[in-house]
């Protein structure tokens, strides 16, 4: 009822919006008549419609450390934060860049960090990889050793079906950025 209520009346049934653009790494609910909200467009992390546009492509971060002089650092912004694939674009994270960005002016000799890892909570993987069978943990350790896993992911999953099956592990960490996909 939380949902479908503001979904109605801050989306559906708002008459000041005219448009509303929502984000987020996994669906709350199915797109129905009982949430409140129906009939919108889904790009998910496999589109190319709009695959640009979810973080700095390589030549926005070479501008970017272009105009700041610090162009010297490309190879060391690069290794630390592309990494992201949204359709068909190799995408970096904002948020790091912009903050190693800001270090190195005040810092020249600053070290890049992982300074999205303060930004969220890690307790659903966390309660995933708790869950892992030995076949999941030691897919989950070729991974970590570089090797590559193949998966169905599933890119409708909702909060609700999560705890369902430890195979929406790797729906939520293809999701949320820790996988990347290398074919289909």
């Amino acid at each position: 009822m939380l949902i479908r209520g503001l979904f109605g009346q801050a989306l559906k049934t708002n008459e000041f919006l005219q448009f509303a653009f929502l984000t987020g790494w996994l669906r709350v609910s199915k797109e129905s008549i009982f949430t409140g909200l129906n009939n919108f467009d889904v790009n998910s992390i496999v589109d190319v419609e709009h695959d640009e546009q979810f973080g700095f492509t390589d030549s926005e971060v070479q501008g970017l450390l272009e105009d700041y002089g610090l162009n010297e650092k490309a190879d060391i912004v690069k290794e630390w934060y592309d990494g992201y694939r949204f359709g068909d674009a190799n995408i970096y994270c904002p948020w790091d860049v912009i903050k190693y960005t800001k270090k190195l002016l005040a810092d020249p000799y600053a070290e890049p960090e992982a300074f999205w890892i303060n930004t969220s909570g890690n307790d659903l993987v966390k309660r995933f990889i708790d869950k892992a069978n030995k076949t999941t943990q030691n897919e989950i350790e070729r991974l970590i050793a570089g090797e590559a896993i193949e998966k169905a992911v599933r890119l409708d999953l909702t909060y609700n079906e999560l705890d369902a099956s430890i195979a929406n592990l790797w729906s939520v960490l293809f999701t949320t950025g820790y996988l990347t996909q290398t074919g289909r």
